[in-house]
């Protein structure tokens, strides 16, 4: 007999993709989501794959020059926030954790979704055929798993992550730069790793973004596409 919960979690229209876009970038020398990569700001990129794999809703955190992002994203394309919910990090120098604790609060309001997958917004390179992996997953975990992450051939990018419901109330007592990336690998147990191809690299310098440009758009063969 199907399980209508397993059913619900694997439905990428029940799950809220959850984009977080408020560090400072200071190896980066600053203003990092507002760079250019193939004529578009980098998270630009990070929503328009989220919206191409069928995300119910997305939530995106920005911190200190939000209303610039925000102009940076609208110029590149007028559409490039509708349905998005934009919150603000008032003070996101508390680390990558205050983004995460306001985002999911953001994400989980009602209607509660089967889960939140976490996307950073410093990756432009994020396939959807990985992202639908996770999502895919998540219908045959055990009940003690509490995220889904996908295990890249190329590299050892743990995201982006797919938090179900018994993860959320971890997210409470983190502190300080780091996700929820050291607990869960701290409890391997509660964690399905799904293999996908390719990698998922960060921009954290003008060189990883000039050697991103030059590898050229992402390219996902026609039978991984979600």
């Amino acid at each position: 007999m199907s399980d209508p919960a397993r059913a619900t979690r694997s439905d990428p229209a029940r799950v809220v993709g959850l984009i977080l876009a408020a560090g400072s970038g200071s190896r980066f020398g600053g203003g990092k989501m507002r760079a250019r990569l193939d004529g578009r700001p980098l998270v630009a990129h990070v929503i328009a794959t989220a919206r191409a794999v069928g995300l119910g809703r997305l939530v995106l955190v920005l911190g200190a020059d939000a209303t610039a992002v925000r102009a940076d994203l609208l110029t590149a394309d007028p559409a490039a926030l509708d349905g998005v919910l934009v919150a603000v990090n008032g003070a996101p120098e508390r680390g990558l954790a205050s983004s995460l604790q306001l985002g999911l609060a953001a994400a989980t309001a009602a209607p509660t979704p089967a889960g939140v997958l976490v996307l950073l917004g410093d990756q432009p390179r994020v396939r959807p055929d990985a992202i639908a992996a996770v999502i895919a997953a998540a219908a045959a975990v055990r009940p003690e798993t509490r995220a889904v992450a996908p295990l890249y051939g190329d590299d050892d990018a743990p995201n982006p992550v797919l938090l179900l419901r018994s993860a959320w109330s971890l997210v409470a007592g983190l502190q300080g730069d780091r996700g929820v990336g050291p607990l869960l690998a701290s409890r391997p147990d509660l964690v399905v790793r799904v293999p996908a191809v390719g990698s998922n690299p960060d921009v954290d310098t003008p060189e990883d973004l000039a050697g991103l440009s030059a590898l050229g758009p992402l390219a996902v063969p026609e039978d991984a596409r979600p």
